[in-house]
């Protein structure tokens, strides 16, 4: 299964290339990224950081008041719960005195669960935040995998740790790779590999896709 895994790999990185995710400044942004992201597209995260102006720190986000947070980061949507999030995984980072060095000194199976206890964070963003912010070699999966695994009937499972390990242990463990991989899955789902009406022509993946013409 790794051969078949990286050549889906290769196909999309020919196609695509190095798609130089995550879109951040610092590893504290990714991390505001990954909160604010839920349930919304990026267009609208990107609305909401540009309100921050040079104020996304971590000093920032502890020392603001609630509504001042939820107004700036309003145009992500659910912007109270995410205010409190985003109060949650800041405590969090100030446990490493807003340190990345530190944090990548820790194993990232004891930062996943310390993130998987943060009010907010599911194993997708804890996931998210472990690859792009801290680069640890952890596989994030998302609905764009899922649809992959169905379309190519790869037999990942369609929980989300039984997808993470499938992919972890078909693949190098490689930070780099993991991190183009599912930047370039989504890409190819947005452009090509729709939920309904998939437009399958010119898409890198069509020769081998079980949705093709269908």
């Amino acid at each position: 299964m790794m051969n078949n895994l990286l050549s889906i790999y290769e196909t999309l990185f020919a196609h695509y290339g190095n798609l130089n995710w995550w879109p951040a400044k610092t590893s504290y942004e990714v991390i505001v990224g990954a909160i604010l992201t839920q349930n919304t597209n990026w267009n609208n995260v990107e609305k909401a950081i540009a309100n921050f102006g040079d104020d996304i720190t971590p000093e920032f986000v502890m020392n603001a008041g609630f509504d001042e947070l939820a107004s700036i980061i309003r145009p992500a949507g659910f912007f109270n719960q995410k205010t409190g999030y985003l109060k949650a995984v800041t405590t969090w980072f100030s446990d490493y005195s807003y340190d990345v060095s530190t944090v990548q000194g820790i194993s990232p199976d004891i930062l996943r669960n310390e993130l998987l206890s943060v009010k907010g964070i599911g194993p997708e963003t804890a996931d998210s935040v472990l690859l792009y912010a801290f680069d640890f070699p952890t596989f994030v999966v998302d609905a764009y995998t899922l649809r992959l695994c169905k379309r190519f009937s790869i037999d990942a499972g369609d929980k989300y740790a039984d997808v993470k390990s499938f992919f972890e242990n078909n693949l190098p463990k490689n930070t780099e790779l993991y991190n183009n991989f599912h930047a370039c899955i989504v890409i190819n789902a947005k452009e090509h590999c729709r939920k309904n009406n998939p437009l399958c022509v010119d898409c890198p993946l069509s020769a081998e896709c079980n949705k093709y013409g269908v």
